[in-house]
């Protein structure tokens, strides 16, 4: 059984933390990226549907 004053053990823990912390930040991003996307593809959209609905 691991004793917990090992550093190993503690080097462990501390690598699967900044682990744990960097997927969390890389699924933001991913989140951010998708909200962006969608945005700007309704964007694209709108001024399609005007340019559409104006055109003589």
């Amino acid at each position: 059984m691991p004793d917990e004053n090992d550093p190993t053990v503690s080097r462990e823990r501390q690598l699967e933390k900044g682990r744990l912390e960097q997927e969390t930040k890389n699924e933001r991003q991913v989140w951010y990226f998708l909200a962006y996307f969608l945005f700007g593809i309704h964007i694209i959209a709108f001024v399609m549907i005007y340019a559409v609905r104006h055109a003589k």
